[in-house]
């Protein structure tokens, strides 16, 4: 039985590169998000934000795990996958951990 969940959340900022439309900005995101789910397939990953900018996006990750490291281990991972993506720049990272305490 576990004793405690913890939920991990990250939100990456990117700075996209040469992108002059949503569709390309698409073209852009899906891979990445493709690559972290394949890599985490535990995970979940989305574009959570800036919808409607051509060169900002916004990617969440959110993992479910029994301990604190476990979270802030496979968040940390994730965000080293993105950030060495060539084609995007990473502005900032934001990790946030959750468990039944703070409910």
């Amino acid at each position: 039985m576990i004793d405690q969940v913890y939920v991990g959340a990250l939100t990456l900022d990117l700075l996209l590169g040469d992108v002059r439309s949503l569709k390309q900005k698409r073209s852009v995101l899906r891979p990445i998000i493709a690559e972290v789910h394949k890599h985490f397939p535990a995970v979940a990953v989305a574009e959570t934000g800036d919808n409607d900018l051509h060169r900002r996006a916004e990617i969440g990750v959110a993992v479910v795990s029994a301990t604190a490291a476990n979270c802030t281990q496979v968040l940390d991972q994730c965000e080293r996958l993105v950030a060495g993506r060539p084609e995007i720049e990473l502005l900032s990272a934001r990790q946030r951990l959750f468990n039944d305490d703070d409910g």
